[in-house]
């Protein structure tokens, strides 16, 4: 059996919109969501302001130009110190293409230019039943044993005691 073809790891700018919308196609493969990834896409002017933002980074992996994995994060500026740290928003590789490094090749860039930008950690979520992801990250993090909430934005939704 012949090794994986190589791959290259991308930072997309502004004018990589066709790219961003490659890998939101990945992103709904990879998480069963394709209606979330591809049903109500933003215009090429919205995606060309979120990729020059100074908050958003988005990587994409490629072989032979095609994405075949990305990650897409956000650097969230502290108030109680001048730091900040970087949201790993979501992470996917495409099903074909998983167990040749891409996932860690990612990170590992994301780490890269976090400390160029002087961010002091880098965080992510996982589901409890997400393995893969569990062990990927037990690998180049510590796990913390915190709860996510989903807050509403209607009031109606909020209970009242």
């Amino acid at each position: 059996m012949s090794p994986p073809a190589p791959f290259t790891i991308h930072s997309l700018a502004p004018d990589d919109v066709a790219l961003l919308r490659e890998l939101l196609t990945v992103f709904g493969e990879a998480f069963g969501e394709m209606q979330t990834y591809s049903g109500a896409r933003p215009s090429a002017g919205y995606l060309e302001r979120l990729l020059g933002s100074d908050s958003f980074m988005a990587l994409a992996a490629l072989k032979s130009g095609e994405v075949v994995g990305g990650i897409a994060a956000y650097e969230l500026r502290k108030f109680e110190q001048e730091r900040s740290e970087i949201y790993i928003y979501d992470l996917a590789v495409a099903a074909a293409h998983r167990r040749e490094g891409i996932a860690t090749a990612l990170i590992l860039e994301l780490r890269r230019i976090a400390a160029a930008r002087g961010a002091y950690v880098i965080f992510v979520q996982a589901d409890r039943g997400d393995a893969p992801a569990i062990a990927l990250y037990t690998k180049l993090g510590t796990a913390e044993d915190v709860l996510h909430f989903d807050i509403p934005i209607t009031l109606a939704a909020v209970k009242h005691d």
